[in-house]
């Protein structure tokens, strides 16, 4: 099945760690709400633009809107953008439909609304539950508000519930982290998320970072809070399903999943990434000159690539080992590839230290062989 992706590209304020493109305001009340309004019109013409596409015209199953913080739109612009996909594509009946908000950007009321219109599941970015955390990233919301968030999201009719975690922040102990953990426990949350603080690139934290305000843990002690999330949230019934991501029993994501199995998805707004049949494109990263093109009747499209046969296998494969897994025969049947015969030592070895396990011909890591991912998946290449 196949998704589909909205990026709403603003935010009341830009966190020290995020280099996801958005836009907080910066100037009068007035020309913000113009730069809304100027987005949402060439949103729809991209929407309108892709859909007449014969390719695109297949059923969908997720709808996400992800940002930026989407919570920020109104009922009514929610609303019209759901109306517009499901008369412009084949929405399947069921189909689930993730927003992403932000405690402090919500009240009970806006949350039935959005239950109303048709969200069904609600992605929280909370980080963490401890107010100096929550001031050091430079979030807008408190501990108390968050927890507020998560009680409103399930009194507003929301069963599907998932929110965010960033661990591994400057000087956290193990018993900070449980905290954090010990309290998301007690509201119950379908799904986590839980990341550790990466230092990206043109962020404010890597300047402060760099000037040596902030000392960041260190790859030991990071890895130590990891693998503790691991075995906790794997003693309180939470599956895990990818490198980061948690989930009760029938709680996964299924928009994430369609990113993980290479399914096709489209991505509409500023920045937003689209993969379709082996071919991947990007939008430009920045709403005016994403506005402009549209309005110039161009799509705003950065750059593309088309991946050949060794990419795709290569990528199949590390998003496979960075989820569910790798189904053994499937693999080889696409791409003529027996992992057995060309990976037969590394295989092994994985096996034999419990840093992965073979079963119905699935090949997959386990909570062991997670923290060492990236390295493992490095000695598959290709």
């Amino acid at each position: 099945m196949s998704s589909l992706y909205l990026h709403i590209p603003f935010c009341e304020h830009k966190c020290i760690y995020c280099d996801f493109y958005s836009v907080a305001p910066n100037g009068s009340a007035d020309a913000y709400s113009a730069l809304v309004q100027r987005f949402l019109d060439s949103l729809k013409k991209e929407v309108d633009v892709r859909s007449g596409d014969e390719r695109f015209q297949v059923p969908y199953e997720t709808i996400f809107f992800g940002g930026g913080t989407p919570s920020l739109l109104a009922l009514s612009e929610i609303k019209e953008i759901l109306n517009l996909l499901s008369t412009r594509f084949q929405v399947l009946s069921g189909a689930e439909i993730t927003l992403e908000t932000n405690p402090g950007t919500v009240d009970i009321e806006k949350l039935r609304q959005f239950k109303a219109a048709g969200v069904n599941r609600i992605s929280m970015g909370i980080q963490s539950f401890h107010d100096d955390d929550l001031k050091f990233l430079s979030r807008i919301h408190s501990a108390e508000q968050a927890k507020e968030c998560v009680r409103n999201a399930y009194q507003a009719g929301f069963d599907n519930v998932s929110f965010d975690l960033i661990f591994a922040l400057p000087s956290q102990t193990r018993e900070r982290w449980r905290s954090n953990l010990e309290q998301a426990m007690e509201l119950a949350p379908k799904h986590i998320s839980t990341y550790s603080l990466i230092v990206e690139p043109n962020t404010p934290l890597h300047r402060m970072v760099e000037s040596k305000q902030v000392m960041p843990l260190s790859a030991e002690a990071d890895a130590e809070l990891y693998e503790f999330t691991i075995d906790f949230l794997a003693s309180h019934g939470y599956e895990q399903y990818e490198v980061s991501n948690f989930a009760q029993p029938g709680y996964k994501s299924r928009h994430n999943g369609n990113y993980w199995n290479h399914s096709n998805y489209l991505g509409f707004g500023p920045s937003a990434h689209s993969f379709w049949e082996r071919q991947r494109w990007w939008n430009v990263a920045n709403v005016v000159e994403y506005s402009t093109r549209l309005e110039q009747h161009v799509l705003p499209v950065a750059g593309d690539e088309r991946l050949n046969v060794d990419q795709l296998r290569n990528e199949e494969l590390f998003l496979g080992l960075r989820s569910e897994g790798v189904d053994i025969a499937g693999f080889r049947k696409r791409y003529d590839t027996d992992l057995f015969a060309t990976h037969r030592q590394t295989i092994e070895h994985l096996l034999n230290e419990r840093l992965a396990v073979l079963h119905d011909d699935r090949f997959k890591l386990t909570a062991k062989g997670y923290p060492l991912c990236d390295e493992i998946c490095a000695s598959f290449l290709i």
